[in-house]
């Protein structure tokens, strides 16, 4: 037997023994109230839809749960997931009134109280909790995210980089552009069109502190305008909000600090 089938034998049976144990407990019911809108049926307003799921017979994390209502309640439920590791970025939503992963956020077990799901805020809606990002990915491609350089080492070898310099990136290159920190930002929310929002300036802030890169001075003048950077007003939400404990916060202000000095 493959490694890939002996694990899912093994995790058939452990959710087996588990649902085995829950089954002699008293359910545990707890409510989720979901966004629901449907582009198919432009004359109906989104609302909310309940949906009850038992505790005992549902994984710890929210993407558990939308998931077994999925499978088990309403298969036209639409939401994104991929991972389950927090890695993807797919399945990011404003659950409980805070953006964050649904496959990292703990479903709160005290099952008296309902938990509420909507997509991430202030963008357009695709279906359900599938937010359109389409501008955000252009933002991102717009600051050119990738290794420029005018030459190369003549032995044809890679360019080397010290262990200082790149410990520089620790804090940034975790990003997965999961959008959760720019769609909880309020000026990105004002000025979505123009400025980049502090997923976007996490990563200009990556390439311009790689010792590696040649074009910083490039980077730099395209941020050098009054919407791109300067609509940030250091509110703070994005670091707040951020699922894999990130700053970019911090980063917009190293930015901010390179020009005034550039």
């Amino acid at each position: 037997m493959s490694s890939m089938l002996m694990r899912r034998a093994l995790l058939g049976l452990t959710t087996k023994r588990g649902l085995a144990t829950a089954a002699g407990e008293a359910p545990r019911i707890k409510s989720f109230k979901i966004y629901r809108w449907n582009p198919d049926k432009p004359t109906e307003k989104p609302h909310l839809q309940e949906y009850k799921v038992d505790l005992n017979e549902c994984g710890p994390m929210v993407l558990d749960a939308l998931l077994k209502i999925k499978n088990e309640q309403d298969a036209t439920l639409t939401f994104r997931r991929s991972c389950r590791e927090g890695i993807c970025g797919s399945c990011a939503m404003n659950i409980g009134g805070a953006n964050t992963l649904a496959c990292l956020c703990k479903i709160d077990q005290d099952h008296t109280k309902q938990l509420k799901i909507y997509p991430l805020p202030h963008m357009f809606i695709v279906k359900d909790l599938v937010p359109d990002l389409t501008g955000f990915y252009q933002q991102y491609k717009s600051i050119q995210p990738w290794l420029q350089r005018t030459s190369y080492p003549e032995d044809g070898k890679e360019v080397l980089q010290s262990i200082e310099d790149r410990k520089k990136l620790d804090g940034l290159y975790e990003c997965i552009l999961c959008a959760c920190c720019s769609t909880s930002c309020p000026s990105y929310w004002w000025n979505q069109e123009e400025y980049l929002g502090p997923a976007v300036l996490m990563q200009a802030y990556r390439w311009l502190i790689d010792s590696r890169d040649q074009s910083a001075k490039f980077r730099r003048e395209m941020l050098q305008n009054s919407m791109s950077l300067y609509r940030c007003h250091t509110i703070m939400n994005c670091t707040r909000t951020c699922p894999k404990g990130l700053n970019p916060g911090q980063s917009i202000a190293e930015i901010k600090k390179q020009l005034a000095f550039d």
